[in-house]
């Protein structure tokens, strides 16, 4: 039993010596200095669609190839692979580093676009951080720019109607969000910039519907002092929506917050006469009481 057990040992180490000297044709050719043979590989890789391995060969291509011939669709090539494998940061960065360093090549507007197009595939969702969203707008402008006569400025156009609508969402879901949470007075400021920041918004009906209703909500949970002057926003808001959206599906509601805010300054109204008139009779007792007193003392 024992020298079957060493047979089974010398067995298991000869096969791991065997498997550790045997590499592939393909590690060989990563591990080896042959430029020529790896760059052919590489777009061979390439055009199979096995971007994983062409990315291995082209990773370390570029400083050997620099200021050669080949260096421009080695640029190009990588850039893509980058973009195949979905790995946009690098894929924008190299697209316009091929856009920089070869202005004038046939594909430098191709690229220039890609490098924006990059930017645009990684804006998250409207729910988080837009900065990618903010530098894609100016990528995608900065090429319409660049090539006001390419084929590409209606799609660059249109994706960056997209991502403006995104923004949009965002500031509309940040202006709803203080709303909800009962922060009136900064709902009222926030649906306000939201659509001096996107006057042509197709969400301007519902913004302006909601910023009534804070206003309202706001004017509400005032202190009395205030809520006139308040109100009185609510109304003047309330005729505003109404002018600019006759038609409205929320005209029903606007229409009840002015009702309402109308019978709030009467009510504020009367409580701010009757606290006034209060403060007079007090005024005229507490008068009443010293002149009582000062006839009782002489």
């Amino acid at each position: 039993m024992f020298k079957n057990k060493r047979l089974l040992t010398w067995c298991l180490l000869l096969l791991v010596a065997v498997a550790a000297g045997c590499k592939s044709k393909f590690e060989k050719l990563v591990a080896s200095n042959d430029t020529g043979k790896k760059y052919q590989e590489a777009i061979r890789l390439y055009n199979k669609k096995d971007y994983s391995k062409a990315l291995l060969l082209f990773d370390g291509l570029n400083q050997k190839y620099k200021g050669r011939g080949e260096a421009e669709d080695l640029a190009y090539y990588f850039a893509y692979t980058n973009y195949r494998l979905r790995d946009y940061t690098t894929a924008r960065y190299q697209f316009k580093v091929f856009a920089d360093t070869y202005p004038n090549s046939a594909r430098a507007e191709e690229c220039r676009f890609m490098s924006a197009y990059c930017f645009y595939l990684d804006s998250p969702n409207f729910t988080l951080d837009q900065e990618n969203t903010f530098r894609a707008i100016e990528s995608l402008q900065l090429f319409i720019n660049l090539y006001p006569k390419s084929d590409r400025v209606v799609e660059a156009s249109t994706l960056i109607a997209d991502l403006r609508d995104k923004l949009e969402k965002k500031a509309m879901a940040n202006a709803r969000l203080y709303l909800d949470i009962g922060d009136y007075k900064a709902a009222v400021f926030a649906f306000d910039n939201a659509l001096k920041d996107f006057p042509d918004t197709k969400y301007a009906e519902e913004m302006e519907a909601l910023s009534v209703q804070a206003q309202y909500l706001y004017a509400e949970n005032s202190l009395e002092i205030r809520q006139e002057e308040r109100f009185g926003q609510v109304i003047e808001m309330a005729n505003t929506f109404a002018e600019s959206f006759p038609e409205s599906k929320f005209l029903k509601n606007i229409q009840d917050y002015k009702k309402r805010a109308e019978q709030g300054i009467v009510q504020v109204q009367k409580l701010i006469a009757l606290s006034q008139q209060g403060a007079t009779d007090k005024a005229k007792e507490e008068e009443k009481k010293e002149e009582k007193s000062a006839e009782e003392n002489k």
